[in-house]
């Protein structure tokens, strides 16, 4: 008889986690989720989306601190874990420059305690976590390539980030563990972070306020809808690994390879509203990169990642959800 699968997961209230969560619920595989309910963003969305999950007989949740390596390892059938999906992180560029202790506090320390807890896990379950397309900070180069260097970041985000990537190659050599770092690029959709560009738009064009276009719009994002992300996100997490030479760590961007420029993105929004936004042009923020843009050939090679929706599909879908739920948050 089949066994069913276990997948212990951080993040789980967090905007890509929950995705990830419903999606793996879906599929018949069994969930522990941990957050820590932190109220970056307001936690009350947080608990919408645990609401939610908790419908699922097969979903259980734990409120800790990835940062808090006992009460991790204390968390019930931890041990049971066939994978486990790491998406747990202070998120947010800007903010890094206001708060950088919480970065450090769960970027850095809060990774470590997820490395060491899979690498004494009886089963030595597969580490899959986020990285950020951060990490290519001032490249230039276009589109991003896993093979570029990335060794000029322009946010402690980012540098936190790739940190975490060496600490996964490192714990990956010296005890032989499966490890795989996604390279998110801009993901969004239905359930998203009100510090995101596309939920703050929405809501002050809804509100009739304006909006602040940083470097006057010249900029350019790989705008990834969260479906397209979760099907790369389970598919390392749970299909055959595939090595490359003797090192079990792999890193992949995950993206959906179609930059928008950020005036299209906005003209799309206010399709989707039916309202023309008014807009305020700033100069570029600190932290901030001019382009974002994926090369998708190595996850599409070994994982069949294959993103289907395009901005002019993804962002309808996220405003018929805003309508529904704005205000609420």
């Amino acid at each position: 008889m089949m066994t069913t699968q276990c997948v212990f997961l951080t993040g789980a209230a967090g905007f890509i986690g929950f995705h990830v969560a419903n999606a793996l619920l879906e599929r018949g595989v069994r969930v522990i989720g941990v957050d820590n309910l932190n109220d970056y963003y307001p936690p009350a969305l947080k608990q919408a989306r645990l609401n939610q999950l908790q419908k699922h007989a097969d979903f259980s949740f734990h409120t800790v601190d990835i940062a808090d390596h006992e009460a991790l390892g204390a968390v019930a059938d931890v041990d049971q874990a066939d994978a486990v999906i790491h998406l747990a992180a202070q998120a947010g560029v800007r903010y890094s420059l206001e708060n950088p202790f919480a970065y450090a506090a769960s970027n850095l320390v809060g990774h470590l305690s997820i490395l060491e807890l899979v690498r004494h896990a009886p089963r030595r379950p597969r580490l899959v976590y986020a990285s950020s397309s951060s990490v290519y900070g001032a490249n230039t180069k276009v589109p991003f390539s896993e093979s570029d260097p990335v060794t000029a970041p322009v946010s402690l985000y980012a540098a936190t980030k790739r940190a975490d990537e060496l600490m996964s190659e490192a714990y990956s050599r010296l005890y032989g563990l499966q490890m795989i770092g996604l390279r998110f690029f801009t993901v969004y959709g239905p359930w998203g972070r009100p510090d995101m560009a596309y939920w703050s738009f929405a809501d002050n064009i809804f509100g009739g306020r304006p909006i602040r276009v940083f470097n006057n719009g010249d900029l350019e994002r790989d705008f990834t809808y969260i479906d397209d992300i979760v099907s790369g996100v389970i598919a390392t997490a749970l299909d055959p690994f595939k090595p490359q030479g003797d090192v079990q760590h792999r890193v992949y961007n995950i993206g959906n390879n179609r930059p928008v420029k950020l005036m299209r993105f906005i003209e799309v929004l206010e399709e989707a509203i039916g309202k023309t936004a008014e807009k305020t042009f700033e100069p570029m923020q600190p932290g901030d990169v001019y382009a974002t843009f994926a090369d998708i050939d190595a996850i599409s090679a070994d994982y069949g990642f294959a993103p289907t929706t395009t901005l002019e599909e993804g962002i309808p879908k996220f405003i018929e959800w805003f309508r529904a739920h704005r205000g609420e948050f």
